[in-house]
């Protein structure tokens, strides 16, 4: 299968009640709600199907109109958004072969070129998940433990996820922090790839004791002995927005490019 045959749907959980920016798919960029650039941003990467998974009426009321665009209700106690997505798919009556980009809801500035990457990715390589990842570029980022960083094998698959400098450079680090010596590390990307049966699959499995440790989710995967598989972005993909500075500067980025 060549990159380009690869057809995938895209979903987006979009809860109201995030723990640092209440509300935050509602907060507006550029006079609009976060959400509807999200879900604009995933029309332009020619996903076949284009969900929202949210758990409040207001959210579903600000994309409605979006043509391609359809909203699945889901149940405001799940846990994750990964359980939200799960939900989504069944409401959707995704087979269990159906590639399933999760796209963050907070991610306004994703790259369609990284959306499609994800999807490519984990058809051509075989594995249950698929994710991004690109080079960090300066030390304040690789120690900001509020930043993922990942490790990969020799044919492409995390080895590990942390929120810790890894790997650790040892004669270096007992020396210096300040700069990076070398292009060893990698930022996650938080955007996933997997089929809706691995999805449901996913969300039906209990914490691991590495993902309740770091307080990441993908760790559970690992844990059970599965499959990541890490492509690096093909085009810059910014952080995505967890704080109201974050949100002020995403508003007026995205001013100065409309």
């Amino acid at each position: 299968m060549s990159a380009a045959c690869v057809d995938f749907v895209v979903a987006i959980p979009a809860r109201h009640a995030s723990t640092r920016l209440p509300g935050k798919p509602l907060a507006h960029l550029a006079g609009e709600p976060m959400v509807l650039h999200v879900a604009r941003r995933a029309l332009s990467a020619g996903a076949r199907e284009v969900w929202v998974a949210t758990d409040d009426a207001r959210i579903a009321a600000a994309i409605e109109g979006l043509e391609g665009v359809r909203v699945a209700m889901t149940d405001p106690a799940h846990a994750s958004g990964t359980d939200r997505l799960a939900e989504c798919s069944r409401a959707a009556g995704w087979a269990d072969d159906v590639i399933v980009v999760n796209l963050q809801g907070d991610e306004p500035f994703a790259p369609a070129a990284g959306i499609r990457a994800v999807a490519d990715t984990l058809a051509l390589s075989g594995a249950q998940m698929a994710t991004l990842a690109t080079p960090v570029e300066d030390a304040e980022t690789l120690f900001d433990p509020n930043v993922v960083k990942l490790v990969r094998n020799a044919r492409g698959d995390a080895l590990y996820f942390s929120r810790a400098p890894i790997p650790w450079h040892r004669d270096a680090f007992a020396h210096a922090r300040e700069r990076l010596p070398g292009p060893h590390w990698l930022r996650h990307i938080g955007i996933y790839g997997y089929r809706a049966g691995f999805l449901r699959q996913f969300a039906a499995m209990p914490p691991g004791e590495l993902e309740q440790i770091e307080s990441l989710e993908q760790l559970r995967v690992m844990e059970a002995g599965w499959r990541i598989a890490v492509s690096l972005s093909p085009a810059p993909f910014p952080p995505g927005i967890d704080t109201a500075e974050d949100l002020a500067r995403a508003d007026a980025l995205m001013r100065a490019q409309s």
